[in-house]
């Protein structure tokens, strides 16, 4: 009896054990998991935000400037002068407006890190680097705005460039900007982690909606002969 006691404790013991680095094994990782969702996201947001509004933003303004010029125009070389000088005032545009949002974003972080410093005097060193670090680019933020701009203008420039029958070009323009839109938006679904169909459907409608409007508003200006 001695003896199977004694077999018997040790068993107990390693069971004890191997349940307990079980345990420790699993939430470990899930504060891992946890942890790495939460940094990707943080990650993420900045270039993220800068760089699907930026083409959004470039795709429906070139092909609303596009649209109404074509509205009162059947010049080819009117339409794409309008969508250029669309594209490069609305990078710069975006670039600059991005830029002074951002800057002042990180003028506004700095600050509050100079206050708590000051309150709490014996700050470490390696917490403040790594606060510092996280602080926004404005550089890095207006540089993505303008590409990710120039890129969704282009678009609706490539559509149009080719096409010489002006009512062929308009629906082509359409076309291409809704397809780009519904690329964009699903782009931002998935890489944002949010639903995919309901993006998707948000950025075609405010595109459909932008380029209806400059559509119907220059053509009525046109006749009415304002």
């Amino acid at each position: 009896m001695a003896a199977l006691r004694t077999c018997e404790q040790p068993s107990l013991s390693n069971l004890e054990m191997s349940i307990h680095v079980t345990n420790n094994v699993e939430k470990n990782d899930q504060i891992r998991g946890t942890s790495e969702d939460e940094f990707d996201y943080s990650q993420r947001a900045q270039w993220l935000r800068a760089a699907v509004l930026g083409a959004n933003d470039g795709l429906v303004s070139v092909a609303s400037l596009m649209m109404g010029v074509g509205a009162v125009k059947d010049d080819i070389k009117a339409m794409l002068l309008a969508g250029f000088a669309g594209l490069v005032a609305g990078a710069c545009s975006m670039a600059i407006g991005e830029f002074v949002s951002v800057y002042t974003q990180k003028d506004i972080e700095v600050a509050q890190m100079k206050r708590e410093r000051r309150v709490r005097e014996s700050a470490d060193n390696e917490e403040e680097t790594d606060q510092r670090q996280k602080l926004p680019n404005p550089g890095q933020a207006a540089i993505a705005s303008a590409l990710a701009f120039s890129v969704g203008a282009v678009v609706p420039l490539l559509a149009a460039a080719f096409l010489r029958q002006h009512e062929v070009r308009l629906a082509v323009v359409v076309i291409v900007a809704s397809l780009a839109l519904a690329v964009f938006g699903v782009a931002g679904a998935v890489l944002g982690r949010t639903p995919t169909v309901r993006s998707s459907v948000r950025v075609l409608i405010g595109g459909w909606m932008a380029m209806a409007i400059t559509f119907g508003l220059t053509k009525l200006i046109s006749t009415t002969g304002l």
